[in-house]
């Protein structure tokens, strides 16, 4: 052996003295009674992904584990001074414990090495990708508040071998975001631990400890591209109702807004998370804003075709007259319009106008030109027959219109009163559902 080679070789002494002799596979206690305590800590570093639909968290963490080797230890004065020295992990002993949740193997460095001290604490410290169930509830969505565990245990040796505490206090533990990637979509608001020592059997005891990972989604993206849109729609239907309920242009365009909507809710769909177990309530939300703009658009059909005047249109029922035209107009504040009387509501007012002189005259010359149908000509009977028919005709023609008239005021009234059922029924939803994520946005 070459001696130059070696000659202030004091880290492969110490390791030729550690290694001389020393069993990897043994709980590393010189008295089998005594439990190795190995005492844990956890830091989050990012949340990769929260996958709704397979109900799976995928974190990145910092790991850190330390335990005592009774079989590590030695003298610093015998080694140049030397306190602590990395050796192989899969040269020394390590404590099998692993993750109940895990579901899947994610992408972790290997970290060969771990920390050793003279007084034989070993440091195993090394970054995981953490891919875990987590029962995700997505009904608060886009401000729900997700709490997710990680369980760490030994999967095989009981409390009597292994026991587990944390290397921090839990106060410092919760409230720790130094290393935390705070720039995604969810925040972290904290970590819990909690211990507990379980049995499966009533015979073998285990310890385990369990942190809770408490994160929150930031909603800012969600309501603005998802939210906003659809309140806007909301309020052009509302505005909508302003438009004259005697006119097809309100049909057309409450078609057109839900035509709109329905677009809307296709091109959000795949925005919105999905689970076999639940609906996010702004999923919910959607629906019934759709069925009110198909409630509105019904309304608004059904007003147009009441007031839409016709020539066979029975008259208004009296008690009809008495609720829709005097007493509700009375009880809701509703102000009569005497703008329905005008001639342009019907395509024959305008002929009506101009055989009203003709009426009146023919009136005067069947009550003058009547002495005697003996003795009327031919010619004047015909006339006075025109003019008879030309009579009846504007009579039935002015009951028909004061028909469309009184038609027009009741579709007029049952219109404000529907708008405003329709306005109270938006804005109580619209106040219980800003106050529900309201108060979760704080909580």
């Amino acid at each position: 052996i070459n001696p130059g080679r070696f000659a202030n070789a004091t880290l492969v002494r110490l390791a030729d003295f550690l290694s001389a002799g020393y069993k990897k596979g043994v709980r590393p206690v010189k008295d089998w009674r005594t439990s190795t305590i190995v005492a844990i800590d956890l830091m989050v570093y990012s949340i990769l992904n929260v996958d709704e639909k397979n109900q799976v968290l995928t974190t990145y963490v910092w790991y850190r584990q330390s335990w005592t080797d009774e079989f590590l230890v030695w003298n610093p004065e015998d080694f140049d001074e030397v306190k602590q020295v990395s050796l192989p992990t899969a040269n020394v002993w390590v404590p099998d414990i692993l993750i109940n949740e895990f579901v899947d193997v994610g992408k972790s460095p290997d970290i060969p090495y771990v920390y050793v001290t003279h007084e034989g604490l070993v440091q195993n410290y090394k970054p995981i990708q953490v891919v875990t169930a987590c029962t995700l509830n997505i009904y608060n969505f886009p401000f729900d508040v997700q709490k997710c565990s990680l369980t760490f245990q030994s999967w095989l040796h009981t409390i009597d071998d292994i026991n587990i505490t944390l290397m921090r206090s839990p106060e410092k533990l919760r409230d720790d975001k130094s290393v935390f990637m705070n720039q995604g979509e969810w925040e972290l608001l904290h970590i819990l631990s909690n211990y507990k020592i379980f049995s499966v059997d009533n015979d073998d005891y285990y310890a385990e400890m369990k942190f809770h990972v408490v994160i929150r989604r930031r909603p800012l993206f969600y309501t603005v591209n998802l939210l906003l849109p659809s309140v806007f729609l909301m309020v052009m239907d509302i505005v909508g109702f302003f438009l004259p309920p005697d006119s097809g242009e309100r049909v057309s365009f409450k078609i057109t807004l839900l035509l709109g909507y329905s677009v809307f809710l296709i091109i959000v769909s795949d925005t919105l998370p999905a689970t076999a177990i639940g609906t996010p309530l702004i999923g919910v939300y959607f629906v019934v804003c759709m069925a009110l703009l198909v409630i509105s658009l019904t309304e608004t059909v059904l007003i147009v075709r009441l007031v839409h005047k016709q020539d066979l249109q029975p008259p208004v029922p009296h008690w009809v007259k008495y609720l829709v035209l005097e007493r509700a107009p009375v009880l809701f504040c509703i102000h009569k319009k005497h703008r329905f009387s005008q001639c342009s509501l019907h395509h024959t007012c305008e002929i009506g106008q101009r055989l009203s002189q003709q009426d009146r005259e023919g009136g005067m010359l069947g009550l003058r030109l009547a002495p005697s149908r003996d003795n009327t000509p031919p010619v004047m009977d015909n006339i006075l027959q025109e003019v008879t028919a030309i009579r009846q005709f504007l009579e039935k023609r002015d009951r028909c219109r004061e028909i469309a008239k009184e038609w027009l005021q009741v579709g007029y009234v049952l219109d404000v009163l529907l708008f405003r059922v329709y306005l109270v029924a938006v804005i109580a939803y619209s106040i219980t559902l800003g106050t529900l994520w309201s108060v979760w946005q704080v909580a």
